[in-house]
């Protein structure tokens, strides 16, 4: 289903400078994994950084779920990478996802505040109440932009608020609108998950311009939403 990276020249860098590295991370692709058998986004920066004979130094700010599609930004150095982490931390990004719903969305937009608890064995998060030991607080806002004329599937707008595990597919599932694709959350569709991580914005660590990128999502699902194509 998914496809691997074969060389640098299929790494999709939107913009490079001597802090920071600003790159598309395609569905099916880790962000950073212990496994040697597995690509993962640091590796093939840090082979990229490699083949340039350059300091091959690639710090990871945040981290994309392996079967999402989108942008990342990597400090290039660790004094970069610390200024990301910590605009992270204190709510300075604003990460935005366009997601493709299954069933009927009740409300055309909203917030999502619930309690996330992580279960490893099964590598999935689940909605619990406050008071569970180890639940930790996710917070969304999210917008619908279309939905199909079959009302098979919907188009929303997501902003994230907080990064938890598995945090929009968790949220959306308990919502009784799973992400298409994503069985493991309830849904009825195989295939691709129906996440894109479209939008970003932060500002940069040394010249302290706000930086904003955007790219379209690849996965064919998402093809059949003019919407896509307007909002960007």
């Amino acid at each position: 289903m998914y496809q691997k990276i074969k060389s640098a020249q299929e790494l999709n860098i939107l913009y490079e400078d001597a802090d920071i590295l600003v790159c598309v991370k395609p569905a099916g692709i880790a962000s950073e994994t212990k496994n040697p058998g597995r690509q993962d986004m640091v590796s093939l920066l840090r082979n990229y950084r490699n083949r340039r004979e350059a300091d091959p130094y690639i710090g990871m700010a945040h981290r994309l779920d392996q079967p999402t599609e989108g942008i990342q930004v990597f400090g290039k150095n660790q004094k970069s990478t610390a200024a990301l982490s910590a605009q992270l931390a204190h709510g300075a990004f604003t990460k935005e996802y366009l997601a493709v719903t299954e069933g009927v969305m009740l409300q055309a937009e909203g917030v999502l505040e619930d309690y996330l608890k992580k279960d490893a064995k099964n590598n999935l998060s689940r909605v619990v109440a406050a008071r569970e030991p180890q639940a930790k607080k996710a917070k969304l806002e999210y917008r619908l932009l279309e939905t199909l004329p079959d009302k098979s599937l919907n188009l929303v707008q997501v902003r994230l608020f907080t990064g938890r595990h598995h945090q929009i597919r968790a949220q959306m599932a308990h919502l009784g609108t799973p992400l298409a694709g994503d069985q493991k959350y309830g849904a009825a569709s195989g295939g691709g998950l129906g996440l894109c991580a479209f939008r970003l914005r932060f500002t940069h660590p040394e010249t302290k311009k706000e930086m904003q990128f955007a790219i379209a999502p690849s996965q064919e699902v998402f093809r059949q939403f003019s919407a896509v194509r307007e909002i960007l």
